[in-house]
């Protein structure tokens, strides 16, 4: 007979944010002592020691838009851990791994294989990680892949940012738009931030050449042309940006309100046809040139602006705080 201690016990249990339910996140997110994961053959058991807030934690914990209910779950949740990014150590690795051995430091966004980052251990693919350089502190490698993809893919990929162009982002505040306006300056663009009221003096600080507040002034109405917007707020009709475009300007949505969204992408195609205008969603591709970012991070001419970090359990106040338009940068979450 092998006797249980509780030791024994402790170290087959975590702590972590569960979502059973749909609802608000204060009162759906819950933290819980959940089993400690065991690595599959193709996947790593990693220790995290940091992870962050994004939107798909905010749908996923209400369940909106309800189109989202047919990937997460039509009543509740099928992912009982929600997370999406994450900066750790890896305790464990499954028979086939090639890539990486146990104590390595890794990130990533990891949403191409799963979620469950608001937790103390995940067991996840091999691909969803890459080695974190030593350099990089935890919370700000867990800061950079999703948004700073968005940034960067968002930027270059599709908006096909060249020198000295007039840009705009909507959204500028936050973890994309405070790494998106370092990439346009590395353009040496004149870069407008659009953003709440309690962030525009922490916008100018970092370098915004104009700062608007979306209660006091609709950006599209303004009657300024811009050669390049960055939208991670879409709340407007596609034809309101037509407006604030240069001739040959570009429009690239990362984020907002679907209806408005699914409006980019239907007319946005048929607009191109008949205009040099150009719109478009941005289909994120997890991690694709997260060396290359990381690089830029690496040579200081990118830094993390983290609201944080702050402790797991707060997480299900800081995912209402981040639909609430209200942090700061990227919000981080340490967990040691």
């Amino acid at each position: 007979m092998v006797l249980v201690t509780d030791s024994h016990i402790k170290l087959l249990k975590m702590k972590a944010i569960s979502n059973r339910i749909y609802g608000s996140p204060k009162e759906v997110l819950e933290l819980i002592n959940a089993s400690k994961p065991q690595p599959k053959e193709n996947e790593l058991l990693i220790k995290i020691k940091a992870t962050t807030i994004n939107d798909y934690d905010w749908s996923i914990a209400r369940g909106k838009p309800y189109i989202y209910r047919l990937l997460f779950g039509l009543f509740k949740p099928k992912n009982l851990i929600p997370g999406m990014e994450l900066a750790g150590v890896v305790e464990a690795i499954g028979s086939n791994v090639q890539g990486f051995q146990i104590g390595d430091e890794v990130f990533g966004d990891i949403s191409d294989y799963g979620f469950g980052t608001f937790a103390e251990y995940i067991a996840i693919n091999e691909k969803a990680v890459i080695h974190k350089p030593k350099s990089l502190s935890f919370e700000e490698a867990a800061a950079i892949p999703h948004a700073g993809l968005l940034a960067w893919q968002g930027l270059l990929n599709y908006g096909k940012i060249t020198k000295q162009q007039k840009v705009l982002i909507n959204g500028g505040g936050g973890g994309v738009g405070t790494l998106g306006l370092q990439i346009a300056k590395m353009y040496d663009c004149h870069v407008t931030g659009v953003d709440a009221t309690s962030k525009l003096n922490i916008m100018k600080d970092l370098g915004y050449d104009h700062v608007i507040d979306y209660k006091q002034t609709d950006f599209t109405k303004n009657g300024e042309k811009y050669d390049l917007i960055l939208d991670c707020k879409t709340k407007r009709s596609v034809f309101s940006f037509l407006k604030s475009l240069s001739p040959t300007g570009r429009y690239i949505t990362i984020g907002g309100d679907l209806n408005k969204i699914l409006g980019v992408v239907v007319w946005g195609t048929i607009i191109s046809l008949f205009s040099l205008k150009k719109l478009a969603l941005l289909p994120l591709k997890p991690n694709e040139g997260l060396k290359k970012v990381t690089e830029l991070f690496l040579q200081g001419k990118l830094k993390c602006q983290i609201d944080g970090p702050h402790p797991l359990e707060d997480i299900p106040k800081l995912v209402q705080y981040f639909g609430d338009g209200e942090h700061k940068g990227k919000i981080v979450v340490s967990i040691y």
